[in-house]
């Protein structure tokens, strides 16, 4: 009884096992067949898909560009990242593109290369790269819109335009011809290279003794020109070089004149306030007020927080310091003093003086 039971549970255990490597079969089937179709379906996209996916990548890469004020450097980079990897899925190294019943095979290994070298460098020449293959792609997109959309009243010629097609796909290196210019010395110099060359007649076929004798002046003559030239650039431009390398004369200091008072170029805001003090001592406490406020404005002119000039009142100084703290707060004290007693006649005592000369001090510490 009990064999029967073991023969019936084995049984049962093959059955099963059968039964599960079966559905495994039918899913393993249904998953290659499944494959299949994708592989079919995606191995010739349409021509507009392709276009789709260039303007996405150029969009992409131009936000790499731009970085907002509240973005931190770790976000920037996160996004560097993933947009980098999101333009690599757009646009495989190798795809094909469907136009009209005809296969393109294109080549983007290009823009993968130069991805890979934008992801490596970390110095501030990567945006340059990446401008220069934003600027390839922009073309490539340009020129995929000329064949999508031909010139209005002209039914084109299909071969022609799926040559130009195929030739703008397949070529890897595809860039803007102003991108691949030269600078503007190196197109100069073309220029002038092609004016002296037509200087001289085509040659006419000459005998082989005299060839040499032939050549061997023209090289001299082309010599002795480019040394005449290279002179005359010396004598225009060397004299101004040597000028600007010469140290500049500084200007004999002049006088200066700081509300109505007369400075010398040499006076210092120490010597202005050492006037003061005796001023003060002589008991001439208003005008020791006013010497030294125009010592506080010398000494401000010198640290460069202020620029002196005789035109400007006390309120325009003032002015010029409101947006230091704790600055301005000192200096509008001492203004009011000064003007309250030079300006408004007030007899200043000796309190006054040595209010005014503690919040001088306090000013400038």
């Amino acid at each position: 009884m009990i064999k029967g039971n073991a023969s019936l549970q084995t049984q049962s255990v093959l059955v099963t096992h059968a039964f599960l490597s079966r559905r495994h079969a039918v899913r393993f089937l249904f998953a290659g067949t499944v494959l299949l179709l994708l592989a079919q379906a995606v191995s010739a996209i349409p021509l507009s898909d392709y276009h789709k996916r260039i303007r996405q990548a150029v969009t992409a890469l131009d936000s790499l560009a731009q970085s907002d004020e509240t973005e931190s450097v770790a976000a920037y980079d996160t996004r560097d990242v993933q947009t980098v990897a999101g333009v690599r899925a757009l646009l495989p190294q190798t795809e094909s593109v469907d136009w009209n019943g005809t296969s393109f095979s294109v080549d983007n290994s290009w823009l993968h290369q130069e991805l890979d070298k934008f992801s490596a460098d970390r110095s501030a020449g990567r945006y340059d790269l990446l401008r220069r293959t934003t600027e390839r792609l922009k073309a490539i997109d340009e020129r995929i819109a000329e064949i999508e959309r031909p010139a209005s009243g002209t039914t084109g010629n299909k071969a022609e335009e799926r040559r130009k097609l195929a030739e703008i796909l397949q070529r890897p290196a595809y860039a803007r011809k102003n991108a691949l210019e030269g600078s503007a010395l190196s197109r100069l110099i073309d220029r002038f290279l092609k004016w002296l060359q037509n200087l001289f007649p085509k040659p006419k076929p000459i005998s082989s003794g005299s060839a040499s004798v032939i050549s061997k002046t023209a090289q001299i003559f082309v010599i002795a020109l480019a040394l005449g030239v290279l002179a005359f650039v010396l004598k225009l431009f060397l004299p101004r070089m040597l000028r600007s390398r010469r140290p500049k004369r500084k200007g004999k200091a002049r006088a200066r004149i700081v509300l109505g008072e007369r400075l010398e170029p040499d006076q210092s805001a120490l010597d202005l306030l050492s006037e003061a003090e005796a001023l003060a001592r002589r008991g001439e406490l208003r005008a020791a007020i006013r010497k030294a406020y125009i010592a506080l404005l010398v000494e401000l002119g010198e640290r460069k927080i202020i620029s002196l000039a005789q035109y400007k009142t006390n309120r325009d100084y003032l002015r010029a310091v409101r947006s230091v703290e704790p600055l301005y707060g000192n200096v509008k004290q001492l203004t009011d003093s000064f003007e309250r007693h030079w300006y408004g006649l007030a007899q200043a005592t000796e309190t006054d003086w040595l209010a005014f000369r503690s919040a001088y001090k306090q000013a400038l510490r």
